[in-house]
C-alpha cells in the first residue's frame, strides 16, 4: 500500500469511527455516510476458477466490496460502453470479465468521476453476475 492509498484507507477508517451511529436504529441528516464501511478483512473476487481481485483494503458500500484498482487482475476485464447512474454515487462505467473464453457481460464497476459523497472509492471495483465474492480465511 503506497501513502496515497493508507491515506485513503485511513480516512475511511476515521469516517467510520466518528460519523456512524453509536447505537442502533440512530439517523443521520446525510444518509450516504452510513452506507461506507472500510474492511481490513482479505476479501477475494474469483470467476470461472480464476482470482479476479484480492485485497485487504476494500470498501463495503451498500453491501457490494469494492476493490482498490491495484488489487484487480485487469487482464481479465474488459471495458464496455454501458452506464448506470446512482443518485449518491453519479455514473458508474462497465467491465466485461473475460476468463479461458468465457465472457461475463458487464459484471463489474466503478466510478470514474463518482460524487462528492463517494470519492472514496473513486476508479474502485466491483462485482456481480456471478462473480463469487467472500472474506478470505
Amino acid at each position: 500500500m503506497d501513502c496515497k492509498q493508507g491515506l485513503l484507507f485511513i480516512s475511511a477508517l476515521l469516517m467510520a469511527a466518528y460519523c456512524y451511529p453509536q447505537k442502533k436504529n440512530q439517523q443521520f441528516q446525510d444518509e450516504t455516510t452510513d452506507k461506507i464501511i472500510p474492511s481490513s478483512k482479505e476479501w477475494k473476487a474469483t470467476w470461472n476458477n480464476q482470482i479476479i481481485a484480492r485485497s485487504k483494503n476494500t470498501i463495503i458500500v451498500e453491501g457490494n466490496t469494492y476493490f482498490p484498482p491495484e488489487s484487480v487482475q485487469m487482464e481479465y476485464l474488459k471495458s464496455t460502453d454501458y452506464h448506470t447512474t446512482c443518485k449518491w454515487k453519479g455514473v458508474a462505467s462497465y467491465y466485461s470479465l473475460i476468463v479461458d473464453d468465457k465472457e461475463n457481460e458487464n459484471a463489474a464497476w466503478y466510478y470514474p468521476e463518482p460524487k462528492p459523497e463517494a470519492t472514496i472509492i473513486k476508479h474502485y471495483v466491483a462485482f456481480y453476475k456471478g462473480i463469487s465474492v467472500e472474506e478470505e480465511n
